[in-house]
This record gives C-alpha cells, sequence and structure tokens, in this order.
C-alpha cells in the first residue's frame, strides 16, 4: 500500500471513529492557550507518580510504568474529571526533529553479568526514529507552538524534508559501564544515574562529531539487564518508577536527550498487546520512543512549553492507549500504524482540538 493510500485511509478510520478533523492551516489560526500561571505550582497528585524529578538541578519527565500510569490516571480523575488541555507555558519546542540513536552495549554489566541487544533490536529502533517524522503521530504535533517576541511559531512534521529530519544518526558504543552509581531494585548491582548517562552522551557526541541543537535529540538505548536511576538517592529507577525519560543536558545550545532502558514488557507493555514486527520487546520500546519524542518535541526543556495544570505532557494523557489495530493480517500481528511500508504499534498521542487521544493528527 503506498503512501497517499495509508494517508486516505487514516483519515477515514478516524473521522468514522467520529472525532472532528481540523488541517494545520486552521489549526494555526486559533488562539495561543492560556499558560499555567506559576510553574511552581505543579506538583504530583496525591497517588501519583512524580513524573517531574529533578536530576543535576535540571527537571526530567518520566514516563511511568504501567502500574504508575494506572495511578496517574486514577488520581487525575478524581481532581479533573476530563483529561487535559495542554497549555503553553513560554518555553522553546522542538520545530523538526532529527533523531540520534546510542546503543550503549559493553562486553558485560557491572556485576559480569552478559550483557543483550539483539541488532533486530537495534534495527526496529533506527526504522521507527526514520519513519516517525511526517507521519501519524508526528502530525498530532503540528498543532502546538512557541512564541518568542511577537512570533509564533509551529511544530512541522517532516514531510517532503526527510533527508534533513528523522534518522540524523546512529552509532554502537562497546565501552564498559562505569561502576554502579545507583540501585536498581528490578536490576540489582547494574545501575546509572542520569549524571552517568547524560556524561556518556556527551563522550560519543564529542567521538562522533554530533552538535546539540534546539531540534536535535539524543537517544541512549542501554542493553539488557541494566537498570538507572535518577540520581545515586536512588528514588526513582527504571522498571520500579519509569519506562524511559528525557530531559535536556544545560548546554549551550541545551541537548535534548532520553534515557531508554531495555524493553521490559511486565511493567513497560500491557498484557497482550500485539507485537507488529514479532519481537515484543522491540515493539515495546518503539512505541516508548515514539512516547518520548513526541513529548520532547512539544516540551523539550521540561516543564517549560506544552503541559497540563499537573506536569502532564502530551503522552501522559494517553499513556498505554492504543486505539484502534486498523491494520490486520499483514503484519505477524496487528498494528495500528504503518508509515513506509513498517507496521507499529504505538501509543496514541494527545490532541488538544479534539480533547482526547488520537492516532493521526490535524
Amino acid at each position: 500500500m503506498n503512501k497517499r493510500l495509508w494517508i486516505a485511509v487514516g483519515f477515514a478510520v478516524v473521522a468514522g471513529a467520529g472525532w472532528p478533523l481540523l488541517d494545520v492551516a486552521v489549526a494555526q489560526t486559533l488562539p495561543p492557550a492560556a499558560p499555567v500561571h506559576n510553574l511552581s505550582e505543579i506538583k504530583p497528585l496525591p497517588g501519583a507518580p512524580n513524573l517531574n524529578p529533578k536530576s543535576s538541578g535540571r527537571t526530567v519527565h518520566l514516563m511511568p510504568t504501567v502500574q504508575g500510569a494506572r495511578a496517574l490516571a486514577k488520581a487525575r480523575a478524581l481532581v479533573h474529571p476530563a483529561a487535559g488541555p495542554l497549555v503553553y507555558n513560554g518555553g522553546p519546542i522542538m520545530q523538526r526533529a532529527k533523531l540520534y540513536a546510542i546503543f550503549w552495549i559493553p562486553a558485560a554489566l557491572q556485576n559480569g553479568g552478559s550483557t543483550g541487544m539483539p541488532v533486530a533490536y537495534q534495527n526496529l529502533q533506527t526504522r521507527l526514529l526514520a519513519d516517525y517524522t511526517g507521519h501519524g503521530i508526528d502530525n498530532v504535533n503540528t498543532q502546538y507552538y512557541q512564541i518568542i517576541g511577537a512570533t509564533t511559531t509551529y511544530i512541522q512534521n517532516a514531510a517532503g524534508v526527510i533527508l534533513t529530519n528523522g534518522l540524523a544518526g546512529f552509532t554502537v558504543d562497546n565501552a564498559p559501564y562505569p561502576a554502579s552509581g545507583c540501585s536498581d531494585t528490578a536490576t540489582p548491582g547494574n545501575c546509572i544515574t542520569d549524571a552517568q548517562i547524560q556524561a556518556e552522551i556527551q563522550k560519543v557526541m564529542a567521538l562522533m562529531g554530533w552538535k546539540s541543537g534546539p531540534n536535535k535529540m539524543f537517544l541512549l538505548y542501554t542493553s539488557n539487564g541494566e537498570g538507572s536511576c535518577i540520581d545515586s538517592s536512588s528514588k526513582a529507577c527504571a522498571y520500579p518508577d519509569y519506562c524511559a525519560y528525557h530531559g535536556a543536558i544545560g548546554t549551550s545550545p541545551p541537548i535534548i536527550y532520553a534515557n531508554m532502558p531495555f524493553g521490559n514488557l511486565s511493567a513497560c507493555q500491557n498484557p497482550g498487546q500485539p507485537s507488529p514486527n514479532g519481537h515484543a520487546q522491540a515493539d515495546a520500546v518503539m512505541s516508548i520512543a515514539s512516547h518520548e519524542i513526541s513529548e520532547a518535541i512539544t516540551d523539550p526543556i521540561p516543564p517549560t512549553a506544552w503541559i497540563d495544570s499537573t506536569g502532564n505532557e502530551n503522552g501522559d494523557l494517553c499513556n498505554f492507549d492504543y486505539g484502534v489495530n486498523t491494520w490486520t493480517s499483514l503484519a505477524p500481528n496487528d498494528a495500528n500504524q504503518m508509515w513506509n511500508g513498517n507496521f507499529y504499534e504505538l501509543q496514541r498521542e494527545w490532541d488538544n482540538h479534539v480533547g482526547g487521544c488520537v492516532q493521526l493528527g490535524p
């Protein structure tokens, strides 16, 4: 099925679900959303996980586990029966995304255990990064904007400029992990902190000659068996508390990045969710990557751009919500997205125009 036919079918599915459609031109005539009055007022809801912890004086934004997402939804429903909307808080957006992947696969874990990251897993992650820009989920981002002075700039998808956006580079680093700087209960003896993650990203960037920029994002994928925590206090860690997170390193310009732990199906995937590529862990992490990319595009230096009144970003309002699997009997299993002939099972993203989660943007 060619790309033009996929777009037509995609819109038919959305319209059939009763969701109104707005094209980008209409979206860009809408008035600015009212900002949250004071970012310091954003605090976790009672009984919900803190999605915005501090790391080295800067805020990172966590993607909670399935259990954490359920707790968040329950707490939010008690205070805000209707989810959203996202509101603009004056910070920057990523107008177009250039994505870089770093696969950190040493010969051994800190405790001497074996590492693991199949080549198929790596290939599927880079394929998702190459396909993300200019397609259904990326279209959702186009309704969001930044205001600098008197200039309003909207996020753009990469349709027509694929060669300069999407997957901009990737590499494998076989250097050893540093000594554990934290204690992740899911991976005893094998844990790196956010500071160690930032150091690895900056090291690889220097080796590869990659430069930071307002439209660049660096995703660090770690091996099976390797955990992570925000800091040495180990209060927020992979799998007990999060599946991934994104943030910005305070360089000039900032380095927009994401920590992408290896796929954990018990914590970071709905039971029985389809695996359209026949690799359940890779399929789960592709959805997590889509979540992190969408959030970084709309709030690259969290929480300063598009968030709701309790600190949720666009991915949080639709976490583990996949909608309808519109593609059946074409991949090894059902899928809800088909981009460039490739199949994905990706969570939906929040659309302010319809006040809900969608598979295809305005």
